[in-house]
């Protein structure tokens, strides 16, 4: 479904991404794990077009681009194949949780306003946020916000969404019903690219992780194999790190 090749990104000197390859199949859940700096953020922010990268190319359901000379017109065609969900909720503050589903099918969509009513009351409801619809996001929880940024994601009804770090702004408390909600996407068989430092969503949600360092991918492999039988010394590294924190 996704295939990406040869995905390069520097900030001036600074090489961020050193040639992704990387596969997503459809109904895949792909969690990408990593340190802070590794790129994972960088690499989904130039899937989506958030960033251009300098190099590589995304093959997305047959359509190929080259990732450095994208057009206009290609990233809209692909924007509306797919959903973004941010780790800060990026919500208008100014319109309520409905409204904030509509905006993006009204106004990039051209659809009418019933409809995409419709639509995002149905999105709404399925993230348990149906009774929170004339709210503003000054009235909602962190969790609560998040849930709302996932329905407006999911009205658009995307044939893969991406997640960068969607829990990492919430307390500890409330990651868990925004877990609960993307457990649920990944039953009904969601494609999802997901960030996430999460390792319990990583091992039980997630059917493939890939765990980057330093801007390449340094192993991928089945959430079971990856956690069981890591391959490389950084990731066993990296592994037992976290084994140590969730000791303390």
């Amino acid at each position: 479904m996704l295939e990406i090749r040869n995905l390069r990104k520097a900030f001036g000197d600074l090489q961020v991404l050193k040639g992704i390859d990387l596969d997503v199949n459809k109904g895949d859940v792909v969690a990408i794990l990593g340190a802070s700096g590794s790129g994972k953020t960088t690499m989904l922010r130039c899937l989506n077009f958030l960033e251009k990268a300098d190099d590589g190319t995304m093959t997305f359901d047959g359509q190929r681009v080259e990732l450095a000379h994208v057009t206009r017109a290609q990233v809209n065609a692909l924007r509306r194949r797919t959903g973004f969900v941010f780790q800060n909720y990026n919500l208008f503050a100014n319109k309520t949780a409905l409204q904030n589903v509509t905006e993006g099918l009204i106004v990039a969509r051209k659809m009418p306003r019933r409809q995409a009513d419709e639509i995002a009351r149905a999105a709404l409801v399925r993230v348990g946020m149906a009774d929170r619809a004339d709210y503003y996001p000054n009235q909602l929880s962190g969790g609560q916000q998040q849930r709302v940024a996932i329905a407006r994601a999911m009205a658009a009804d995307p044939e893969i969404i991406y997640f960068d770090e969607p829990t990492s702004a919430l307390d500890p408390e409330l990651t868990g019903e925004v877990l609960a909600v993307m457990r649920s996407l990944a039953e009904e068989g969601r494609t999802m690219l997901v960030v996430t430092h999460e390792m319990g969503f990583a091992r039980h949600v997630a059917n493939r992780v890939v765990f980057m360092d330093g801007g390449v991918i340094v192993e991928q492999n089945t959430a079971e194999a990856f956690f069981n039988d890591p391959q490389q010394l950084r990731t066993r590294e990296f592994l037992q790190t976290y084994r140590q924190r969730s000791q303390l």
